[in-house]
């Protein structure tokens, strides 16, 4: 039996962050009801990458039902009531007031349901002189300043998937699990806010907290503020390979096992990590030259037997032969689509992924599993 088995969300959603969020409780078992407008999700439309249909639709919306209400009219505003009162959870993201506007108030609703769980994710939270805008991903991105500390020296950049929207969903994921143990022992409901800016600028506390005491972070593109070496090195056949070394330990042992130069940390510009990152153009240029000499082949070899951490800087390409890559295959309209599998394994529960719906279908049992 799955977590959830029994229990029904019934989730007003589009585009990402509160389909993510339902997504994960279809997957541990709830009936996740999924309310669309006639012409379905927009997010049904943002590409057509897997097989003909949207990359984003495939991946957020497995297991779930599709139900078609038009909610500009009283039948539609009653078959969403009706679907309510019976659910144990409402999780929803249109715009700022529109469920307010629809007869959907969540004051109205926890006293009428005061065993549901609500859960209303937003741009900028209820208060405040944001609270009106519309917000997507990426204006959280620059809003928040995430792309100011992003990309390389010349100017900000966006993180190369849609974080905020993704974080967000995790979080309202998170929340809603903590609200229905609350809610198993007292037979309480609740009423959750989750806003998009929170979200990132809780996971930015490191970076505030540095630009506050008068450190704001640097972009360094694939390198870090504070640790060097610590960043990108090229092989000679060409392979960019990016090390860590985290301690005092670590720098000697490659220097000694890797570099082939032992007496190189009694040199004072690299004998501790402040001093090699105060001269980190000659740090960096140093273990460059040295790492220019090897091939990739070489290099790696070397790295593991002397147990330095690194990694490829690999591609898209690169990442669907990984060999770490696990996959669930997961039927839709167009046929079954494999993707990568949700990270957390449960030891002895073999988890089904049900199928991805067309508009107004509810999808019959899937058994496809990961692989």
């Amino acid at each position: 039996m799955l977590p959830l088995e029994g229990m029904t969300v019934i989730a007003v959603e589009q585009a990402v962050a509160a389909p993510f969020c339902s997504s994960r409780l279809a997957d541990a078992g709830a009936t996740v009801i999924k309310i669309e407008r006639p012409e379905g999700d927009f997010a049904r439309g943002y590409d057509a990458a897997a097989k003909g249909q949207s990359s984003y639709f495939v991946w957020l919306n497995r297991g779930k039902s599709s139900e078609v209400i038009d909610l500009t009219t009283a039948d539609g505003k009653n078959t969403l009531e009706a679907l309510i009162a019976s659910a144990d959870v409402l999780v929803q993201n249109l715009k700022p007031g529109a469920m307010d506007k629809l007869g959907f108030a969540r004051e109205r609703l926890r006293k009428d349901y005061p065993g549901l769980v609500i859960c209303t994710i937003s741009g900028y939270g209820d208060d405040g002189p944001y609270a009106e805008r519309k917000a997507y991903d990426l204006l959280i991105q620059a809003e928040s300043g995430l792309a100011s500390i992003t990309g390389g020296p010349e100017t900000p950049a966006r993180v190369g998937l849609s974080i905020v929207d993704i974080a967000t969903g995790a979080t309202a994921h998170a929340a809603i699990l903590e609200a229905l143990i609350k809610r198993s022992r007292t037979g309480e409901g609740a009423d959750i806010r989750i806003s998009m800016f929170d979200v990132m600028a809780d996971w930015l506390t490191v970076p505030l907290l540095n630009a506050e005491a008068g450190n704001s972070p640097k972009r360094m593109g694939l390198a870090h503020t504070s640790i060097a070496p610590y960043g990108v090195f090229r092989s000679s056949d060409g392979r960019d390979i990016l090390i860590s070394i985290q301690s005092e330990r670590e720098w000697k042992k490659l220097c000694a096992e890797v570099m082939g130069m032992p007496d190189l940390p009694n040199d004072p510009r690299f004998a501790n990590g402040v001093e090699r990152v105060r001269n980190r153009a000659l740090t960096d240029k140093t273990v460059g030259d040295v790492f220019g000499t090897m091939t990739r082949d070489d290099l790696i070899k070397k790295l593991d037997d002397a147990d330095i951490a690194f990694a490829e800087v690999n591609t898209m390409d690169d990442l669907s032969h990984h060999p770490h890559l696990r996959r669930i295959e997961v039927e839709t309209p167009n046929g079954a689509v494999q993707y990568p599998a949700p990270a957390a394994i449960v030891i002895g529960e073999d988890r089904p992924y049900r199928p991805v719906p067309a508009v107004g279908e509810k999808p019959a049992a899937n058994t496809r599993k990961t692989s």
